[in-house]
C-alpha cells in the first residue's frame, strides 16, 4: 500500500483581514462564535482570540462590541457578569449543562 503525498493546505484567500471581516459581519447582525466561524470559515476557538483583540480596536473607532450572556436553558440564570467570551460549561445554580451561546454584535457608541 502506498501512501499518497498530501497536498499542502492552501488557505482561502481573502480580501480582508479575519478581524476586519469579523467586524464587518458583526455590525450586521448579532452572531454566536459558532456562526461567525461557519460565515469566516475560521475554527470557533480562534473566533474567541479575535474577539478580545476586536473589543479593542472596535473602542478606537467609537463603536463598541456589545455581548448578549449566555442563559441557563433550566432555570433562567443570566451570566452577566462573566468576562470570558467562551460558552459556560455549567450553571452555577442548578449545575445545568444546557446553556445558551452568547451572541455578539458591534454597534456604534
Amino acid at each position: 500500500m502506498k501512501n499518497k503525498p498530501k497536498k499542502p493546505f492552501v488557505p482561502d484567500e481573502r480580501q480582508e483581514t479575519v478581524r476586519k471581516n469579523i467586524i464587518s459581519v458583526l455590525e450586521e447582525q448579532p452572531l454566536s462564535a459558532k456562526d461567525i466561524s461557519g460565515l469566516v470559515r475560521i475554527p470557533e476557538k480562534a473566533v474567541y482570540d479575535h474577539l478580545q483583540h476586536i473589543q479593542k480596536s472596535v473602542t478606537r473607532r467609537g463603536l463598541s462590541l456589545i455581548i448578549a450572556p449566555s442563559e441557563c436553558k433550566k432555570c433562567g440564570f443570566v451570566f452577566e457578569k462573566r468576562e470570558k467570551f467562551k460558552k459556560p460549561g455549567k450553571c452555577p445554580e442548578c449545575r445545568n449543562e444546557a446553556i445558551t451561546e452568547p451572541v455578539y454584535s458591534i454597534k456604534s457608541v
